[in-house]
């Protein structure tokens, strides 16, 4: 086969037993690879109605057939399981170059079954691999692990792992990868801990196979040259400032999250901002395989008492640490990221719990006594000092790695947990992003960004620009922004370079370099109307393990400050989300029923009435 590899790796943990197997050659090109074909297995193979933290839950890691070639950012692999935090399917993903060595070792996939009886990692040489002990790492932060195994199996070998918090199985615990690239959303590394695997190690030997060589070669070199013309012969903002420039633009339209979703401004913005971050602590930037971007931050802070260095922060990490905690002080926002990174958690997850719970306790609902101190927003010590209680589950830590909803139903305030099926927020207030807002309730993870990305056309005009602040406009946008997002994530690259330089710069968003690319590395013969078909079909199927676990209309939801409480400062002053408006005319679109569920007609299309016969047969749905 050519882009893709054509194999998965079996690894039954409680039998210790390892076997290969080929993939349908059909299901890659129905599903593309990646988060597509992670779905079809996942839906396929494990009742929805599980226990994420059980034996049943299963682990697949699935790369792409861009990820490990030339093809500009394809570095991308996803993470699909049951998500611990919300109860819903999550594909989270990451880059560096852990997944393109993966592809190189003759893998699309590797799906972990069962529970190990003591803890082991996975080490995979080529076409050969085993289980190995992994007792004396347990306990290790992921750098020590990382380390660890470079000198035990490979120096050349790349590490995904994860870390104490993991361990523990703190609900939105990541995978971490080439040290300080995070499979960081919705607990990915809580399931890897359920399960006792400490890591995966991969050294490959050959590289990834393309249909039409000098054609692909001569795609990705026109693509790269396109980027450098855009640039003018200046860095990007993302290779100077990172992510973290982002800071600006929300703080500009009103949307910056700030004490808990109280405001869309923060008065210490500047102090947090990107370029504050590289006047201050910036060592280098750093780049994943195969990307002109270069966004990584390299950094080190020196200042006592947050000393420190690693990578980060990114933007969303300020926003969830920063101001959403109200706090201005970017030292100790990047030391609650190293910390992150180290014990291997969610940076969202955790500052917006953070956050959460300083609104809890400012209301007098959540008692000093139970926390061990007296916990206000701007406390920049907190944010460090808890962080470490909750990737260890001590104390009042324990609470907050149930994540905010459960903290918050603790207390029994749930509606200041600002989640969607129970997944915190991305650092964009929906009162000021109308399409953003209906992303959130409508992805099928959770609240996420990087389910359909709606700020780069609310915001940042990427393809175009469209008024934030419209809604009638924006179920169809969204949709399209979807299904287009499974695309990417399913060819194996980054979000980042792809919306810029290989969508349709047009209303009418449509994966055009994705399909040239696809196409020459695999030689699948997509058009277009396949290719955007197959986004949809992934949707879909992951609407359906939906449906199997309980979800429904109740759940495309979003809390009640969100569609009440108008935004009281800043751009957006005086707006609330009109979600009602949105998601009537979304669920049309899409072809599911008023209830949000797929009609038999929609899946007869996309193919998929097989999929949803079977699962009926075995009371799936």
């Amino acid at each position: 086969m050519y882009g893709w590899r054509g194999k998965v790796l079996r690894v039954d943990l409680s039998r210790k037993e390892i076997r290969e197997e080929k993939l349908d050659p059909q299901v890659l090109k129905d599903f593309v690879g990646g988060r597509g074909v992670g779905i079809y297995y996942l839906i396929r193979e494990m009742d929805p109605l599980s226990d994420p933290l059980g034996d049943e839950n299963l682990l697949i890691m699935a790369a792409g057939p861009l990820t490990g070639t030339r093809a500009p950012t394809g570095a991308r692999y996803m993470v699909m399981t049951k998500s611990p935090l919300t109860g819903a399917v999550t594909c989270s993903n990451s880059s560096g170059f852990f997944p393109a060595e993966l592809k190189k070792t003759g893998l699309d996939m590797i799906i972990f079954h069962g529970k190990a009886q003591e803890p082991v990692y996975l080490w995979i040489y080529g076409d050969h691999a085993e289980l190995r002990p992994a007792s004396h790492l347990w306990g290790k932060s992921t750098h020590e692990t990382h380390d660890a195994l470079l000198s035990e199996a490979d120096l050349k070998a790349r590490v995904a792992c994860i870390g104490p918090a993991g361990e523990r199985m703190v609900r939105f615990a990541s995978i971490m990868n080439d040290r300080d690239r995070a499979a960081g959303r919705s607990g990915v590394g809580a399931v890897m801990g359920s399960k006792r695997l400490k890591a995966v190690v991969v050294r490959g030997k050959g590289e990834v196979p393309i249909w039409d060589e000098a054609g692909f070669k001569e795609i990705c070199r026109g693509y790269y040259e396109k980027f450098q013309e855009g640039q003018k012969g200046q860095p990007s903002a993302l290779r100077l400032h990172g992510t973290a420039v982002t800071v600006m633009a929300t703080q500009n339209h009103g949307v910056f999250p700030t004490r808990n979703f109280q405001q869309g401004t923060f008065e210490g913005w500047e102090a947090i901002h990107g370029e504050t971050l590289t006047r201050k602590y910036l060592v280098s930037s750093k780049a994943c395989f195969n990307c002109p971007i270069a966004c990584g931050r390299v950094t080190r802070v020196t200042e006592p008492p947050f000393e420190g260095e690693g990578e980060g922060p990114e933007y969303e990490t300020i926003y969830a640490f920063g101001s959403n905690c109200g706090v201005d002080s970017l030292s100790a926002v990047t030391k609650a990221n190293y910390i992150c990174n180290e014990m291997g958690m969610d940076t969202i997850s955790m500052g917006t719990t953070m956050a959460c719970a300083m609104e809890l306790s400012e209301r007098g609902y959540l008692p000093d006594a139970d926390i061990g101190r007296p916990l206000r927003f701007g406390d920049k010590e907190a944010i460090v000092e808890l962080t470490k209680l909750t990737a260890l589950r001590k104390g009042f830590g324990d609470i907050l790695a149930e994540g905010s909803l459960r903290m918050a139903q603790k207390y029994g305030h749930p509606e200041l947990a600002m989640v969607s099926k129970g997944q915190e927020f991305a650092g964009y207030d929906p009162r000021g992003e109308q399409g953003m807002g209906l992303a959130y309730a409508t992805s099928n993870i959770g609240a996420s960004h990087m389910r359909g990305d709606l700020a780069y056309i609310e915001l940042l005009g990427v393809p175009i620009l469209i008024d934030p602040l419209t809604w009638k406009d924006k179920p169809a946008i969204v949709k399209d922004f979807q299904d287009v997002f499974a695309i990417i994530d399913s060819a194996g690259l980054c979000v980042f370079f792809t919306i810029r330089n290989l969508v349709s710069p047009t209303r009418d968003i449509r994966p055009i370099g994705i399909l040239e690319l696809v196409n020459s590395a695999t030689g699948a013969g997509y058009d277009m109307a396949t290719l955007t078909r197959a986004g949809e079909r992934i949707i879909n199927l992951e609407r359906l393990f939906l449906v199997r676990a309980g979800f429904s209309r109740k759940d495309d939801q979003l809390p009640p400050r969100i569609l009440q409480e108008p935004l009281p400062d800043g751009p957006a002053k005086g707006m609330v989300c009109h979600l009602d408006e949105m998601l009537i005319r979304y669920y049309q679109l899409r072809g599911w029923n008023q209830n949000g569920i797929p009609t038999e007609a929609k899946l007869r299309e996309l193919g998929l009435e097989k999929v949803a016969e079977d699962l009926e047969k075995l009371g799936k749905i």
